[in-house]
């Protein structure tokens, strides 16, 4: 400890990939270290540095230029250094952390091996001893024997690790792990190395097993499905463990026959108990063996992360165990420590539950608002008379069904006796449910996994003070009187929408009378329970006043005949809510999302197009239909008009033929014989003489 505090500046450490998820878990670890104490004291502020002065800067490379994200305990980021930019980042530093442990890249291990080589070839030049740390995995050891063949549960430890033999695919692993125990000298050398192998890493996300507890808590399958036997044992160790003994080799600089340090918790599990203990505890609380193939075509692992999920090691770490100052997180394994590991990985994804009430008087738009938000949140619509059903619909399945399985015939006892009871109170109270036995129903669907992953929204229950004082509060303080309420099926968020009697008059009037007899809402009906509402908000303890009480103050909205969408008022709860808690889609389902809307708005363009081009042709059909159409009227017309002036003219064409054109004719012949130099005045003068 002296020591510690006579260092007069913070060590530099070099760890790459700090963007993936254990280097970046070891990075913050260490970053958060003070001067002589662990992270986890100085989280607690039990330092004994006056100033709190760190004991690491952290410097380091991400693993893809393309990466945004930007960790705030970093000195430096390289999305892509030169050897030579690198190599004078490393010279700087006094720790140089390689993580190989999640992944099999090539460019990995060709990186790590060429910062070693470069260092040794360096290290005449070092004015101070640097610490070379290769963190790799357990998979080096996947296919190592027990010296006795009869042996089963065979049990390793560190003093065998010349002995490891890897699994095919991690050979080059296993190489640069020798190549770090030989080039990186003892104690009074310039570079000292050290290989620590690290068990398969959770925590905080989870990383690997995150498969498990995403569908579980998702509740996505009736059974969590685990690819291969399961009768696997797997090596673990929580992340924060891994990062803790990293800082105790900085620190202590172990005097050890053997630089190689194997790096597991107690547990000694097989993936098949892990599943269980995730199912049980988030999930469905079973699991169903599938093939490994499974697995792939389901997209739920890569072959690579399949590699890791089938090692079948038992393997003890005494190193850390005996030589290590450790405050662990995870000592007894992930099943041991479930809970905690549940509450980080909720933590660490930002997974709460998001819990709602609605209330309100008859007709507001309750229902209508709670499945909008129950969309938009993806969480459970609790309304009382769906619940019940729901429940008496389970209670006759699993009756029905019931095999001659002992667990079944058991469980198929207690659901008919259950229903019977449910089945009796119905019969006694004109077919509802005695309160308790509807507060009984209640409580057991908000304690479901989906209400308690996701949430719900309470759709106009509890209705009075008394209901809401039984139904959520577990115990009376009684030094202040203050309830205290039950935090997992209480809501957080409570809504009062409000309209006049009016307005909710007026929308009720306007519903067809098949509906409103459906929903009650008749005349008399409605009127009552109006009446009822109003009564009950005016008494002397209404509801509001008991989340008043419990510090859940309601928030009033007015419910108008300008927002008949609910947009504004959506908007205001969400606002009020925050964001869905719920896992959002993977950059691959974002992409195909992307890939379908385009699909759907180019085939939408083309069948308007297409669309628009037979309105257009149809059109122009219809117009040459017409235009010819016309025209043939325009005939008849003609034809018609030329014959009704034929018809016309006919009598006038008779009294010319019998009256004027005998005497015309006679008159017009005797003109062309004398051919008179005033033709016109012959023919006056000839018809004035001849006048009959």
């Amino acid at each position: 400890m002296e020591k510690k505090q006579q260092q007069t500046h913070p060590k530099r450490v070099f760890i790459n990939d700090v963007d993936r998820y254990s280097s970046k878990h070891i990075a913050k670890f260490l970053s958060t270290c003070v001067a002589g104490q662990s992270a986890e004291e100085a989280e607690a502020g039990e330092t004994d540095s006056p100033r709190n002065e760190p004991a690491f800067n952290i410097v380091g490379t991400v693993s893809a230029s393309t990466r945004e994200e930007k960790q705030s305990f970093l000195l430096k980021q390289h999305a892509s250094p030169t050897q030579a930019e690198l190599l004078q980042c490393l010279l700087e530093c006094d720790v140089l952390v390689y993580n190989i442990s999640e992944t099999n890249s090539q460019q990995q291990i060709e990186e790590a091996t060429w910062a070693l080589t470069a260092l040794q070839a360096e290290m005449e030049n070092f004015s101070t001893q640097k610490i070379f740390i290769l963190v790799s995995t357990v998979m080096t050891w996947a296919l190592t024997k027990s010296q006795n063949p009869d042996e089963t549960d065979v049990l390793h430890t560190e003093e065998e690790y010349i002995r490891r033999r890897p699994h095919p695919s991690f050979r080059n692993h296993h190489n640069l792990e020798k190549l770090v125990l030989k080039l990186a000298g003892g104690r009074k050398s310039k570079l000292r190395g050290y290989v620590v192998g690290s068990g398969l890493q959770y925590g905080n996300g989870e990383n690997l097993f995150h498969f498990f507890f995403k569908v579980s808590w998702l509740m996505q399958f009736p059974k969590v499905p685990l690819f291969g036997q399961g009768t696997n044992y797997i090596p673990m160790i929580h992340v924060h463990d891994l990062a803790g003994v990293i800082q105790n080799i900085i620190e202590v600089k172990p005097k050890l026959k053997s630089k190689y340090i194997l790096a597991v918790d107690d547990s000694k599990n097989t993936i098949e108990e892990i599943v269980k203990k995730i199912s049980d505890t988030l999930g469905p609380g079973k699991f169903n063996i599938l093939p490994e193939e499974e697995a792939i075509t389901m997209k739920a692992f890569t072959p690579q992360e399949l590699y890791f999920l089938s090692i079948n090691l038992r393997l003890d770490a005494f190193i850390i165990r005996d030589s290590f100052t450790l405050c662990w997180t995870s000592k007894g394994g992930m099943i041991e420590n479930m809970t905690s590991i549940v509450k980080e990985y909720k933590d660490s994804r930002q997974l709460h539950p998001v819990r709602i009430c609605l209330v309100g008087p008859p007709a507001v738009g309750k229902t209508t608002v709670a499945e909008k938000l129950c969309s938009y949140y993806q969480i459970s619509h609790i309304k009382i008379e769906e619940v019940i059903k729901g429940k008496i619909t389970q209670l006759e399945e699993v009756v029905n069904k019931a095999d001659t399985e002992h667990d079944s015939v058991e469980a198929a006892a207690a659901a008919r006796k259950q229903l019977e009871t449910l089945n009796k109170s119905m019969e006694t109270n004109a077919g509802r449910l005695a309160d308790h036995l509807v507060f009984d129903i209640l409580q057991e669907k908000l304690y479901s996994k989906p209400c308690r992953n996701q949430g719900f929204v309470l759709d106009g229950f509890p209705k009075t003070y008394e209901e809401a004082r039984l139904f959520f509060t577990e115990n009376q303080d009684s030094m202040n009187q203050t309830p205290v309420y039950n935090k997992t099926i209480t809501p957080e968020h409570v809504f009062a929408l409000n309209a006049s009697d009016d307005f909710l008059t007026s929308r009720v009037q306007g519903l067809p009378q098949n509906v409103a007899e459906e929903m009650h809402y008749t005349q008399e009906e409605f009127t009552a329970r109006l009446e009822k509402y109003r009564e009950l908000s005016t008494a002397e303890d209404t509801l509001l006043d008991y989340f008043d009480e419990i510090d859940i103050l309601p928030e009033h909205i007015e419910v108008t005949s300008g927002d008949p969408e609910y947009t504004g008022l959506l908007k205001r709860i969400t606002e009020a809510v925050g964001a869905p808690k719920n896992y959002g889609m993977s950059p691959e389902e974002l992409e195909r999302e992307e890939r379908k809307k385009e699909g759907e708005r180019r085939q939408k363009a083309a069948a308007e197009a297409a669309e628009k081009k037979r309105r257009n042709e149809a059109a122009l059909a219809e117009m040459a239909i017409q235009y010819e159409e016309w025209h043939k009227n325009l005939r008849e017309v003609e034809k018609q008009e030329q014959e009704l002036l034929e018809a016309h003219c006919l009598p006038l064409r008779n009294y010319l033929m019998k009256y004027v054109m005998p005497s015309l004719t006679e008159a017009m012949l005797e003109c062309s014989k004398v051919k008179p130099e005033d033709p016109v005045d012959f023919l006056a003068e000839h018809l004035l003489r001849n006048n009959q």
